[in-house]
């Protein structure tokens, strides 16, 4: 920095053969004061120098202008602190003097802070510079700050008029217009012709694999008729090199090709049934009548029941899934008939029906877990009963089995010895529940639809079948900028970044305001007396750059007279330049006649050292 300064005053040479004058706080540490001699003397080799307080210069300046009179206090709002200095006879009393660790550059910092919380996407945009440029354009000492902060609070016009909106640089994203006509019909034909080529490429796959299996079926059945006119004995030695081991493995491939012909072809595919012995064959005890046995032949008649019921619930089941599967298939082909006339028309369906079965489910569940009560209130008794939760096939078939056990609970378990027995096994066999069956439907087309969703459409997401504890929060959607999205209000931090001047406790700062260190100065004063008092607070003087913010003058009177005596003499004016004010002081001090009396030379430094600069102090007086 002194290098810059002396550059610009145009000093030349390795020395600066000028006296300086050095501003700095009241009561400066001593230690400060000696780096500071030691660099001037030592590295750019001054010849004198002089330290003097900036609000001493300043209040000097305003009594040449007659602003300000010989008795009064000056209180200076710095850049990093604030001062209150008393003066008497024009001489400041340094004594006297208050601190506090609070300026312009707090208040600045203070006041991007709280933008940068309140709009943190634009803290890049919120610099230092800029909350210091904001500050002086818009801050203001509130007089009531209590009673303003609650008039912010509360949305009206008042606090709408109160508060600078800050528009930052924003371009308005570009209006997609509606789409003609000819372009709904251009985009029409497009999906048409797409639609088109993709039943063209499923029609050509179709005959490509056609010809495959119909190539495939017409080699079987030649290898077939040429192995007819094979002899016995030479059959191993004939089909070791097509890869077939014998003539029923080659029928099997036949019949296998053959179905999957049909298939493909669309025909109706019958299923071919093994010829099965009939069940008196294979069960011939059943109707025989017991007391035509013996003990080892009722046995065996229970274990033949036994392998009956279990015989025919597999052959059930195997031929109910066969109907599903044919059933499933012959959905799947139509699906796709569908979607290949209308893409976008059987996604919507799709996407629609999966939407009816899914509560369809839900809804089922719900009443499962919490009885016939939808919404799923308790009965009065407390909790939802058993009952509740049962429908009238289950409650038939518990009632069956409490019977059976009640009869049959005492003594050897002989369930199933009697015809009777397998008809109620029967009755409580879960085939009979046809709200089962209808469950078991529905979820297995939600099953289906759901896989098939997955397949045509990339954006579907299948949900997962979890009990929520709670409603589960909207995502937050996207929407476009606004010309609001870039703009700063700026409301209640106008006065709350000013008012830690006067309360600096909202800042962390356990230290006095400006009104109160008035106060402070005063009772440190060494003279006492309302008359030297009143004096005091005739004559203030508001210096820095931190008194211009609008009302400080009046916050200041109204926090003073406070402090002193009803009807107390108070004025308060300000400086002519607040800012510039400590330099032409400090100017017009160094071109008087005095200033080389008041200074100390560099050999004066070296002989006399620091305990000479802790006793030194600039005399004002000109």
């Amino acid at each position: 920095i002194l290098d810059y300064g002396f550059e610009r005053l145009g000093v030349s040479g390795h020395k600066v053969d000028h006296p300086v004058l050095i501003t700095e706080c009241a009561l400066n540490p001593v230690q400060s004061r000696s780096k500071m001699a030691e660099l001037l003397f030592e590295t750019y080799g001054v010849p004198s120098v002089a330290f003097g307080v900036d609000a001493a210069f300043s209040y000097k300046y305003n009594q040449q202008l007659g602003i300000c009179d010989k008795d009064g206090l000056a209180i200076c709002a710095g850049f990093t602190t604030s001062h209150v200095m008393p003066f008497v006879a024009g001489e400041p009393v340094l004594e006297a003097c208050c601190r506090t660790n609070i300026g312009g550059y707090h208040v600045t910092d203070y006041f991007k802070q709280l933008l940068s919380l309140k709009y943190p996407h634009h803290m890049n945009i919120i610099s230092w510079e800029k909350a210091e440029e904001l500050k002086r354009e818009h801050c203001y000492v509130s007089q009531d700050y209590a009673s303003e902060v609650q008039l912010f609070q509360t949305v009206d016009k008042t606090s709408e008029e109160k508060s600078i909106c800050w528009q930052l640089p924003w371009v308005p994203p570009p209006v997609e217009a509606a789409p003609s006509a000819e372009e709904i019909a251009r985009k029409a034909a497009i999906r048409e012709k797409q639609g088109q080529r993709l039943r063209d490429m499923a029609a050509a796959k179709k005959s490509s694999k056609i010809n495959e299996l119909e190539n495939e079926l017409q080699g079987l059945e030649f290898l077939l008729q040429q192995l007819s006119g094979v002899e016995e004995a030479d059959i191993p030695s004939f089909l070791s090199a097509t890869g077939y081991v014998s003539k029923q493995e080659i029928e099997s491939a036949i019949a296998k090709v053959t179905q999957s012909l049909r298939k493909t072809k669309g025909e109706q595919v019958e299923m071919e049934e093994k010829a099965e012995p009939s069940n008196a064959e294979k069960y011939p005890l059943i109707d025989v009548p017991d007391n035509m046995l013996t003990q080892d032949q009722l046995k065996e008649k229970r274990r033949q029941l036994f392998l009956k019921t279990t015989s025919e619930g597999r052959q059930r089941a195997r031929q109910k899934r066969s109907e599903l599967e044919l059933r499933r298939e012959k959905i799947n082909q139509l699906d796709e008939e569908k979607r290949l006339e209308n893409p976008e028309l059987y996604l919507e369906q799709l996407n629609a029906k999966h939407k009816e079965l899914s509560e369809k489910v839900e809804q089922r569940k719900r009443l499962k877990t919490n009885g016939s009560r939808p919404n799923g209130n308790q009965n009065p008794a407390g909790g939802v009963g058993r009952g509740e939760r049962l429908n009238a096939a289950k409650k038939e078939r518990m009632r069956l089995l409490t019977t059976a056990a009640f009869d049959r609970g005492k003594g050897e378990d002989t369930f199933g010895a009697r015809e009777e027995d397998w008809q109620l096994y029967k009755l409580m066999s879960k085939d009979n529940d046809d709200d089962e069956d209808e469950q078991d439907e529905d979820e297995a087309e939600l099953s289906r639809i759901t896989s098939r969703l997955q397949d045509i459409d990339p954006s579907f997401v299948a949900k997962v079948d979890v009990i929520p504890v709670q409603p589960a929060a909207e995502l937050p959607k996207f929407r476009p900028t606004t010309k609001e999205d870039f703009q700063i209000i700026i409301g209640v931090e106008r006065i709350r970044c000013p008012e830690i001047l006067f309360q600096p406790n909202m800042v962390g700062i356990d230290q006095s305001g400006l009104d109160e260190m008035v106060g402070v100065s005063m009772r440190r004063l060494p003279t006492k007396g309302k008359c030297v008092e009143d004096r005091m607070t005739s004559s203030i003087l508001m210096t820095g750059g931190s008194c211009l913010f609008p009302g400080m003058a009046e916050r200041l009177e109204a926090g003073i007279r406070m402090i002193r005596p009803f009807q107390s003499p108070i004025r308060i004016v300000m400086a002519s330049d607040p800012v510039l004010d400590a330099w032409r002081g400090a100017s017009a001090y160094a071109a008087s006649s005095q200033f080389s009396v008041q200074t100390f030379t560099r050999e004066d430094y070296y002989e006399k050292g620091e305990d000479w600069l802790r006793k030194y102090q600039l005399r004002y007086s000109l």
